[in-house]
């Protein structure tokens, strides 16, 4: 494989590792480099703080998936050695042959065992065992919690509406943040989340009553998708404690509740794909502060579909450092199972693996043709979703450019029947996401055939529905708005 910085600075937990790794590197901190015969391990010492040095290496026994290994106690994954050594090979430093190491041949061995478990799991047909059941009474303990803590919520909540949003500036924020904590005890960290939006916005207009009017409709947003999630949820757990079903199903519900899926979960209830190819769009990072933590997210275009996806990479403050960051990505990334969370538009996705490989040219030519047939599909597509009172309030989407100008001050997009939408900042998303004013920066005439992609939202202020837009797609490439 080819050791590129990009390649590396997408390893790395975040910018700091991965410059103080390259710094290790450049002053010659490593030392005893080896490598096996078929190159799938690297391994060399790196002087530490201490009298001892590190003991380092890369397995890619599978390519895709590196395995950095350190002897060092950092808690960061890949550590700035593990990265440093990345940087030794970028350089093309000298490594010499070796025999494999007895303790990384027995970790191969477990691991080995482990993909033969595993590959033992799945039933006749070729469909993959079902996870194990789990325990029936601990989850039906949980279920109960869960109901009492849905009763607890509706309470609040009618409270709240019969008083009145103008009791917000009168409320204490604590009795929120009580709330929130109280239903995390009953597991509804979904709920408990939306409660502590709620707080936020009591404090905005406690700190600035000038702030009331936005922060009412925002609790009022909040306290409406609530509603429809407790009285939906109800239902949801009533009728899998009555049937005896404790494990995920295929329903938005579960996520809103605080349920958090994994792999096996998604791939059980058939929500994944095989053979996907991907190529990203859009980036942007944000911070979510009710659950303080760092947003990443990655827009998708399917190359074969032309489903649009999301990624998210949360990474709480606590341990920023400690969590892998993510950031753009410009190659097509070639994923043997992609498992896709359940919902309506924009969905998340997630892999354990991928390849990646540059864009051919008729392969970004091909881009722009799987956009939407006009903005009348696209439009009747974002009200159809944004209705449902669980689905946030827009829909990633990629139209056709016909022409893209200014009426007045606005800018606006026009398709080739004569449709047209209002290209505009998302409030939601904050100035740090403002990129209209750079479409002033295009040429004048797009390539034909080009598309734009964006995130179509109800702009409540005149109660239209508008365009964020987010890149351009040509034939040729991807002009990106933001990251």
């Amino acid at each position: 494989m080819e050791w590129t910085e990009q390649f590396i600075l997408l390893q790395a937990p975040n910018p700091a590792a991965a410059e103080n790794g390259r710094k290790l590197s450049g002053k010659g901190s490593f030392s005893a480099h080896r490598k096996t015969a078929d190159g799938t391990l690297y391994w060399a010492e790196c002087a530490g703080s201490g009298k001892n040095s590190y003991r380092v290496s890369i397995d890619l026994s599978q390519p895709d998936a590196p395995v950095c290994r350190c002897s060092c106690p950092s808690r960061q994954f890949p550590c700035k050695h593990a990265l440093g050594l990345m940087f030794e090979l970028a350089a093309k430093k000298p490594f010499e042959t070796a025999d494999l190491p007895r303790d990384i041949a027995d970790k191969r061995a477990r691991q080995a065992a482990r993909a033969v478990k595993k590959e033992a799991a799945v039933e006749e047909g070729g469909k993959p065992a079902k996870p194990k059941k789990p325990n029936a009474a601990a989850r039906k303990k949980k279920l109960s919690k869960q109901l009492e803590g849905l009763d607890m919520a509706q309470r609040m909540v009618d409270d709240l509406l019969c008083s009145g949003l103008g009791t917000l500036a009168g409320s204490s924020a604590q009795t929120f943040d009580k709330l929130a904590k109280d239903l995390g005890s009953c597991y509804l960290t979904g709920p408990q989340t939306t409660f502590t939006r709620i707080a936020l916005a009591v404090r905005a207009v406690q700190k600035d009553p000038a702030q009331a009017e936005a922060a009412y409709a925002e609790a009022l947003r909040l306290l409406v998708a609530l509603r429809s999630t407790i009285k939906k949820s109800r239902v949801f757990l009533e009728q899998k404690l009555e049937a005896g079903s404790y494990s995920p199903e295929d329903s938005a519900l579960f996520e809103a509740l605080g349920g958090v899926w994994k792999l096996d979960d998604l791939r059980a209830v058939g929500s994944f794909k095989e053979n996907a190819r991907l190529v990203q769009l859009s980036f942007d990072v944000s911070f979510d502060p009710a659950k303080k933590e760092q947003v990443e997210r990655g827009w998708w275009l399917d190359s074969g579909s032309g489903e649009l996806y999301q990624t998210l990479n949360l990474r709480p403050l606590k341990a920023l450092n400690y969590v892998k960051g993510e950031d753009s990505r410009f190659d097509l990334l070639e994923i043997p199972a992609l498992y896709v969370y359940p919902g309506e538009g924009n969905r998340r996705v997630r892999w354990e693996s991928a390849s990646t490989r540059p864009l051919l040219p008729q392969e970004q030519s091909v881009l722009p043709t799987l956009a939407q047939p006009g903005l009348a599909e696209a439009v009747k597509h974002t009200k159809g979703k944004i209705k449902n009172t669980l689905a946030p309030k827009f829909l990633a989407v990629l139209v056709p450019i016909g022409r893209l100008g200014k009426i007045g001050e606005e800018f606006v997009l026009e398709d080739s029947k004569g449709d047209r939408v209002l290209l505009r900042n998302r409030p939601e998303d904050g100035a740090d996401h403002a990129c209209v004013e750079r479409l002033a920066m295009l040429p004048a005439r797009l390539s034909a055939g080009s598309a734009l992609f964006g995130l179509m939202f109800y702009d409540g202020r005149d109660r239209a529905l508008c365009l964020h837009p987010y890149s351009i797609v040509t034939p040729k490439n991807v002009v990106r708005l933001l990251y």
